[in-house]
């Protein structure tokens, strides 16, 4: 197999599969920063289940973190994949480097202020008398390595748009393996417990940004990165199209909040902590579906950037079409898998009964509608690649709209539970508004519309 591809000539199915599969098993691994901390976090003795609950508090500041790495890769990477399409190398250089600065000037300026922001934003997430310890204490080393975390998510999206997806996946095997290693030693043989999983997740971390590092500067990528003029016009626009993805991973971060709260506040004193512990374990489980699905749809958005930008109509089209069927695809297996097996994954968690009897039907009611959800993700992110962003982000913030205006009404209506039952609507109902938007768009599609 070639180590790059021409995203210009080669078949389109192949180049689906050469781009989506390393980009699947790329953001699968990446998934597992979150899922194995959580894990050895669940199965502390004593303090497990508790504990737990303390990090799913602390997620939507990983997610905010590390949603502008998205703003910027996504943003950046489109747009130079349009321009190398159209030949404009030096311009595809100049994209490079200023993404490169906004993206380190970005991640220090977040440390700063998410270190003396935390203590405030974890108890307006929901974090309990009993869950704030932990909380604090996993979120304070994670925020002091996060420049790591946003860089190499950044830059990873330029190692893939240029060819070289089995390159951006080693460098997130190389974390999450570490992590694996490391949490096990840190947290058991160490006796370090949540801080010790904070420093696992820091140092792995690091350790891909390094490996991104060496090879963006090295000899073997086509555009690296050089020494450019700093353009607030390249930049500008570069944040122009990665505002969608943006606000879709950073809205994750609200949707996380409001379901923190609302479990907190319907389930009481009794059924408060226990509730946000399934919730946790439900959304290390989606990240299993959301993860490797993210990795079809946005890691083959270079193939349709490319190709618009070359004016190839048959190419753009057919690539959609390979790519909507492998997503969907994708999700009917996790579909079959979240109804007779997840109680499995549940078993990595916790090896409460109870907890385990409640975490398996969140599962399994808040999975019912992740094929539809295919068909918005693909919408969403090839609309992006064509740089229809006010519509991808439109039809993005509908399915978080949608789905907060369900949990906070459906418990109103039924009872706390009944909460997980809000990403099944959103799922059905913006799954299938988005695939309508999307291919009435593509139909009336023309070319020469991408803006300089």
């Amino acid at each position: 197999m070639k180590r790059t591809v021409d995203l210009g000539k080669d078949n389109i199915f192949s180049l689906v599969l050469k781009l989506a599969l390393p980009s699947m098993l790329a953001q699968f691994v990446n998934v597992l920063y979150n899922i194995v901390d959580r894990m050895f976090i669940g199965n502390i003795p004593n303090i497990g289940d508790i504990a737990l609950a303390g990090v799913g508090v602390c997620s939507p500041i990983v997610t905010m973190l590390t949603s502008f790495g998205s703003l910027i890769g996504v943003g950046g990477s489109v747009y130079m994949a349009t321009k190398m399409g159209r030949g404009d190398m030096q311009k595809a250089k100049e994209i490079m480097y200023n993404s490169f600065v906004a993206l380190l000037g970005l991640s220090f300026v977040l440390t700063i202020v998410f270190l003396f922001t935390k203590g405030y934003l974890l108890n307006w997430f929901g974090a309990s008398s009993e869950t704030f310890v932990y909380a604090n204490r996993y979120v304070t080393i994670y925020t002091l390595g996060a420049v790591f975390a946003i860089f190499s998510l950044g830059m990873n999206y330029f190692i893939t748009c240029q060819g070289f997806a089995g390159t951006a996946m080693f460098s997130v095997v190389i974390g999450a393996l570490t992590n694996i290693v490391l949490d096990y030693v840190f947290v058991f043989k160490l006796g370090m417990e949540v801080p010790g999983a904070a420093w696992a997740t820091v140092i792995s971390q690091m350790l891909s940004c390094c490996w991104i590092m060496r090879f963006i500067f090295g000899k073997k990528i086509k555009i690296k990165v050089e020494k450019q003029p700093i353009s607030a016009a390249v930049i500008s626009k570069i944040c122009k199209l990665g505002f969608s993805p943006f606000i879709i991973l950073a809205t994750d971060s609200i949707i996380l909040i409001i379901l923190n709260t609302v479990l907190q506040y319907h389930g009481g004193r009794e059924m408060g902590d226990k509730l946000i512990s399934a919730a946790t374990i439900v959304q290390s489980y989606m990240l299993m579906i959301s993860g490797p699905l993210i990795g079809i749809t946005t890691g083959t958005q270079a193939i349709i950037s490319y190709n618009y930008g070359a004016q190839n109509r048959e190419r753009v089209m057919t690539a959609v079409k390979h790519i909507m069927t492998l997503a969907v695809s994708f999700c009917a297996v996790m579909f079959v898998i979240s109804r007779v097996a997840p109680q499995y994954f549940v078993l990595l968690f916790t090896q409460n009964e109870r907890a385990v009897r409640l975490a398996k039907w969140s599962i399994q009611a808040y999975t019912l509608g992740i094929i539809i959800m295919a068909l918005q993700y693909e919408s969403v992110d090839a609309l992006t690649a064509l740089g229809k962003t006010k519509v991808s982000l439109f039809l993005s913030l509908f399915r978080k709209f949608t789905f907060v205006a369900m949990t906070l009404l459906l418990p109103i209506l039924f009872n706390a539970q009944a909460t997980f039952y809000a990403e099944t609507v959103a799922d059905s109902v913006c799954g299938l508004l988005s695939f309508y938007v999307f291919t009435n768009i593509l139909k009336s599609l023309h070319f020469y519309e991408y803006s300089n």
